[in-house]
């Protein structure tokens, strides 16, 4: 009777500890950065006499979070708007002439509208807008036209929109008339989901290799199948402004319909059966077509390609076969492709990787070969008949090549960039595209097509300076127009003006928000935008200073370290939380490069360590833990040593500046910094405590690779094994807040991770709490959530780190 009775009371206490505490709120000051000011989102028109303001989204709460949703075959599916669940809208939409600065209000639009999508036409003239409608019994995503003449909105009526593949509409060059996928009509009841099953789910492999990656959210039975046809199926119907519909094709998953330069035919790829239940919906078979935009006939099948479930888990392997189709955007309908020449394999020996194949209009020759590649394809920018970049890369060593090309000759490569792709110093930025009078995202030249123009992030030693350079095709040198000066951190965003080198550009600095202006070539800026600082409350700006310091191995590192507004020296070493994410490297010296600005404005997102600085603590945020492996060697495979190295050389950095206290240091993080955070704990006795968000902590769980790691479990199990803080767990003596959403999108992080890992804790004896955020994917959304989740952290830190006589004691 007693082992009954006290079986009893230990269901009783395991039932308590899993109680809903109900939501909580941390201290004020957190709370109040959490709802300052949201900055408007803009979108400039290619012209660039127009600028849109799209008034941001609060957030969310968690009963609009809880609102029905799908998770089908990687997608989360809104099934009242047929759109992706979790978007943030734009709630309103202002127009801003960038001549004068004058504001015209749009008229007509629902209040508050719901946008998702906004796509200026090729002439600038009018912008199209997905709106989410949730009123009536249904709801349904609409299509909706605002048009610059009048700055009148209207509906287009007739059709509704299925967004289930992102932004359903694209314009066709005569600026009146768009494609769009839409709900197929009559479609009838959605599939019954609760309907008893006809049999089991059967999957069966006959000898083949077909491992993958560890997704969420697939398809697990025949009602999953049939819920997925019914939600994503859509029709592609031609719409012209003065209200005309012509249907094009017969129903199907369409995940994409693109125009051609010259509207006369449409770029289709459609994903078709046999489904897959280990794989999502990007590599289901998938079938690629050319049809008429006038008849709406097919022209031409060019590839119908099967369920790609034999590519290698290597990061740079591909599917055989055609893939990566497009329009070539400087011609009026010309196709391009890649198509592997090593089976995919990465690993295979190659002289040649990849070929690029065109097809010109009426599409009935024979495709020509464009480019032979000795790297991976990895995309092109289309210029003109003299110039095209094709980019190549090579995962193993992190090799980037760009090559220049002349479509109007004999193809012929010729190398303009060859680097590391990690080596962020040498970055020549990105070639800057503008849209032609079709619409369609060309290079910038000059008169001469001699001359292309590049904006770049620019990182140095000094932090990112980011610059417009003008490039010399002959003779690969780079002048540089302009570059970001101290005290501000400026992003070039458009090149308005090649002659006059004039430019949009965003500039903020420590304590001013990010806003937008108008450069010319004399240094003069124009304002477009005054957004004012949300922090105005809290004195303006959060007092940052980038560290730069090395571990052992001579590593150089740095940190950006925050202290509270009214530190004072005298006030001495502070009780700190450290946040970080590590980044896996191939070259020690790349590793050590410095990242961002120290003249950026600070934003403080849910995520941020920095909130702490309101409650008395020193923050380092963003510290570095590159993880190197040179050579032949793979960066995991000294995983711990150079984890807890660059801890404690963050550490060790913050006690000789005299404001970190060694003796009251937590460590948070997200994700793979969640995993960061259990293994710093599981092999250091750095820390007094710490916070992992929605993390993975056994990597027997993510057997075919997880972040940098392309090698399988089987290939190097010792790495697995020793990177898994599960193994260690009766291991982890330091109390560690583990939180995960309950509906975690992200690929390996299932919350069954941290579920696991907090019962082998507790298994254990280990100081430790488990919070699950209900309805919450990988990133949290929902303000009662957010707002628990700090309060958690909050009481976490105060609790184990804070107190002078909790670090004693301990």
């Amino acid at each position: 009777m007693k082992k009954l009775l006290l079986a009893g009371l230990l269901s009783l206490t395991t039932l308590a500890q899993a109680q809903d505490v109900g939501y909580r709120t941390p201290p004020r000051a957190i709370t109040d950065l959490v709802d300052a000011p949201l900055t408007p989102r803009i979108s400039l028109s290619s012209d660039g006499k127009w600028m849109a303001l799209l008034a941001v989204q609060a957030m969310p709460t968690v009963a609009e979070l809880a609102q029905p949703e799908l998770r089908l075959a990687g997608l989360r599916i809104n099934p009242r708007l047929n759109a992706p669940s979790r978007l943030s809208y734009a709630t309103g939409l202002m127009l801003r002439r960038l001549e004068d600065g004058k504001d015209m209000a749009v008229l007509n639009l629902p209040q508050p509208a719901l946008i998702s999508d906004a796509v200026w036409s090729p002439d600038n003239s009018k912008l199209a807008l997905s709106l989410a409608n949730s009123s009536g019994p249904e709801g349904r995503t609409e299509l909706w036209v605002v048009d610059l003449n009048n700055f009148m909105a209207r509906r287009l009526a007739g059709v509704s929109l299925n967004a289930v593949f992102g932004t359903p509409f694209e314009w066709l060059p005569d600026n009146q008339t768009l494609i769009v996928r839409a709900l197929v009509a009559g479609r009838g009841a959605a599939p019954s989901t609760t309907a008893a099953p006809t049999g089991p789910a059967v999957q069966e492999n006959v000898g083949r290799k077909t491992g993958a990656r560890t997704y969420q959210d697939l398809l697990r039975n025949p009602t999953d199948e049939r819920l997925l046809d019914f939600y994503a199926t859509s029709q592609m119907v031609r719409v012209s402004l003065d209200g005309k519909l012509q249907p094009i094709s017969q129903p199907g998953l369409i995940q994409s319909a693109v125009p051609s330069p010259n509207g006369k035919y449409l770029l289709v790829k459609t994903r078709h059966r046999p489904f897959s239940y280990s794989l999502p919906l990007s590599s289901f078979p998938l079938k690629v077509e050319v049809y008429d935009v006038a008849t709406g006939d097919p022209v031409k099948t060019l590839a119908d390609l099967p369920l790609a479930d034999e590519v290698p888990t290597a990061f740079d392997a591909v599917p055989t076969g055609q893939r990566e189709h497009g329009w070539r955007a400087d011609v009026p309908a010309s196709l391009f492709w890649a198509e592997a020449q090593d089976g995919g394999d990465p690993k295979a020996e190659a002289p040649v990787r990849d070929k690029v194949f065109t097809l010109t209009a009426p599409f009935m020759g024979t495709p020509e070969e464009f480019a032979s590649l000795p790297l991976r394809y990895d995309g092109v920018s289309w210029g003109n008949n003299s110039v095209a970049l094709i980019y190549g890369s090579r995962w193993a060593d992190r090799k980037q090549i760009i090559w220049r090309v002349t479509p109007g000759a004999l193809p012929s490569l010729q190398v303009l960039f060859e680097r590391s792709s990690q080596d962020k110093y040498t970055d020549p930025g990105t070639a800057y595209t503008h849209r032609n009078a079709q619409g369609k995202s060309v290079l910038l030249t000059d008169g001469a097509n001699k001359t292309i123009y590049f904006l770049g992030q620019g990182a140095s030693p000094e932090g990112d300076r980011p610059f417009v350079d003008e490039f010399d095709l002959a003779t690969k040198k780079a002048t540089r127009w302009w570059r970001s000066e101290a005290p501000f951190y400026e992003v070039p965003l458009a090149i308005l003006d090649a002659d006059k080198h004039r430019l949009l550009t965003r500039r903020e600095a420590i304590d001013q928000n990010p806003n937008y202006y108008l450069r010319d070539k004399s240094g003069k800026l124009t304002p477009l935008t005054k957004f004012a600082n949300p922090y105005a409350a809290f004195g303006g700006a959060f007092k940052k200073q980038v560290l730069r310091y090395k571990r052992a191995d001579g590593v150089e590192l740095t940190a950006n370290l925050y202290l509270p507004p009214n530190y004072k020296a005298t006030d001495g070493a502070l009780p700190t939380l450290m946040e970080a994410y590590p980044v896996e490297f191939k070259d020690k010296k790349n590793a050590g490069q410095v990242s961002g600005s120290p003249y950026a404005f600070t934003r403080v997102g849910y995520g941020s360590p920095i909130f702490w600085v309101t409650q008395g603590y020193a923050v380092l945020q963003g510290a570095s833990i590159p993880i190197v492996g040179e050579g032949d060697k793979q960066p995991n495979d000294t995983y711990v040593e150079q984890l807890v190295s660059s801890a404690k050389a963050a550490i060790d950095e913050g006690k000789r500046l005299g404001v970190v206290d060694a003796n009251r240091v937590a460590v948070m993080g997200h994700s793979y910094g969640a995993f960061m955070t259990a293994n710093l704990l599981a092999h250091s006795s750095l820390f007094k405590a710490g916070i992992a968000r929605s993390g993975a902590y056994n990597r027997s769980l993510t057997p075919f690779g997880f972040q940098g790691e392309e090698r399988t479990y089987w290939q190097a199990p010792e790495v697995y094994n020793a990177m898994s803080p599960f193994n260690y767990a009766d291991k982890i003596k330091t109390p560690i807040l583990l939180i995960h959403g309950e509906l975690d999108n992200n690929s390996g992080t299932f919350p069954i991770q941290s579920e696991r890992f907090y019962n082998a804790l507790k298994g254990n004896g280990a100081t430790a709490r488990y919070v699950v955020l209900p309805y919450e994917s990988h990133g949290y959304a929902a303000r009662e959530n957010v707002l628990h989740m700090l309060w958690e952290m909050n009481a976490w830190l105060d609790k184990y780190v804070k107190s002078p006589a909790t670090a004693a004691a301990n």
